[in-house]
């Protein structure tokens, strides 16, 4: 899970970029789906990898307009197994 943050509270940057350039995925990064704040100040995007540079690539072309808080998820049904 990716949580941005917009720098300076200023969304349409992001979007522009986004209608202009599209998403700037790198190969072997999938965008799943993603969902904003209803004050505009954090978009919250699922992204699916398995390479953490391909996220990282990915970050590296937003962070002058973004700030990124990304948090390892896996689907509840996993969880389960995935416990320490």
């Amino acid at each position: 899970m990716v949580i941005e943050r917009f720098r300076g509270g200023q969304p349409r940057p992001v979007y522009e970029r986004a209608a202009e350039r599209g998403r700037l995925l790198p190969e072997g990064l999938r965008y799943v789906d993603s969902w904003v704040a209803a004050d505009f100040a954090r978009c919250f995007q699922l992204m699916e990898c398995d390479d953490v540079t391909r996220l990282m690539a990915w970050v590296a072309q937003w962070s002058d307009l973004v700030d990124f808080e990304i948090v390892p998820v896996a689907p509840s049904a996993q969880a389960p197994g995935l416990l320490p």
